[in-house]
């Protein structure tokens, strides 16, 4: 098949998309599959005289993809594209991905998960990986999945939605309940997150994430153990759970080598294990989730699992947890990879099958 692997983009995710759009390129490259990673935003300079000859490209055209400990700088990003062009979509993006049977979606953030890229296509006729763009935009807006979680019984901390400018930061900071978490509504890789200790602690994180928007999201903190569990097809994938090295679990602990201890299948009794798998396996139909999706948990020490979000595109990186789930059952990241491949093949042609 020929197939477009689309990454980059302009989030703050751009470096991890890179790292997942260049394992998953390769990936289907061993598997006999022609295909090339395509950066979403910069897009290509050029196409060859004859585009189909594109797809045969040395090395798929995958970067030296490397993710840093800070995220990468937009403002660089948008000045470094030639045709300085509106659209979120680079020169030659959109006839590439036509002339492709599919586009594997290697995006995160708001470029990919939040849907616009998947209503483009769906208009387009163009098939792709993942989620549909209702779902994914409800995924990716956390206060849209709060009340989704909300309305079918799923459980989680409890929540409110903030609309504030800067001058009620601190009438805020000295009144929120804590322990509390902040949040961007629409982040992701731990970006936009913050865990306050102190009440300045508070008034500096209400003030950090207005950078990111005006909305915000206030949730009861639960301590416990950090858990995740994806879900391919039908089926939930075993658990791990998460260590930081350092005091949180954020952006440099989640990519970089040593930022975390990883346990998979995490250490859970089989009640547990099936608690939090059925609740991700709920949160992935309630949502209308496809394919594969990723549930984020905190079990506090009662043994009680609180879900705090999911992911319409979870990571495909090496260091990546649905990779080390679905290694758990046997399956390859090369297996992972096909299967995402053969299950929405199968949903575009709008047939209802079963991971195998």
């Amino acid at each position: 098949m020929k197939i477009a692997v689309l990454a980059g983009g302009l989030s703050t995710e751009r470096a991890v998309s890179f790292v997942t759009g260049t394992a998953v390129c390769h990936a289907l490259r061993k598997r006999g599959h022609r295909a090339v990673l395509v950066d979403m935003f910069l897009g290509l300079e050029s196409l060859p005289a004859d585009p189909e000859t594109l797809f045969d490209a040395e090395d798929g055209l995958c970067p030296d993809a490397q993710i840093e400990t800070v995220a990468p700088d937009l403002e660089a990003v948008r000045k470094g594209r030639p045709d300085q062009g509106p659209s979120l979509f680079g020169p030659h993006v959109l006839e590439v991905c036509a002339l492709a049977d599919l586009v594997f979606l290697g995006l995160h953030g708001a470029c990919g998960e939040d849907g616009r890229v998947q209503a483009t296509f769906d208009l387009m006729g163009i098939p792709y990986t993942g989620s549909d763009y209702l779902s994914s935009a409800m995924a990716m807006n956390k206060i849209a999945s709060k009340r989704m979680m909300d309305a079918a019984g799923i459980r989680t901390p409890e929540w409110q939605l903030l609309t504030y400018g800067a001058e009620d930061v601190d009438r805020l900071a000295e009144t929120l309940a804590m322990p509390c978490v902040v949040k961007t509504i629409g982040g992701g890789s731990s970006l936009g997150v913050y865990l306050p200790d102190t009440r300045e602690d508070l008034r500096q994180a209400l003030t950090a994430v207005l950078h990111f928007g005006s909305e915000v999201l206030v949730e009861r903190r639960v301590y416990g153990r950090d858990l995740t569990v994806g879900v391919l097809g039908d089926r939930y994938l075993p658990a791990v759970e998460m260590t930081a090295s350092g005091a949180y679990f954020d952006y440099a602990s989640k990519y970089q080598s040593g930022g975390s201890l990883e346990v998979c299948p995490a250490n859970l009794t089989p009640e547990q294990a099936q608690e939090v798998g059925e609740m991700s396996l709920k949160l992935h139909r309630t949502l209308g989730l496809s394919v594969y999706s990723r549930a984020d948990f905190v079990m506090d020490e009662a043994g009680v699992p609180w879900c705090l979000e999911t992911n319409s595109l979870p990571g495909l990186t090496p260091a990546s947890l649905v990779p080390k789930e679905a290694a758990a059952i046997g399956m390859s990241y090369e297996d992972l990879v096909e299967e995402i491949v053969h299950l929405s093949i199968s949903l575009q042609r709008g047939i209802t099958i079963c991971s195998r």
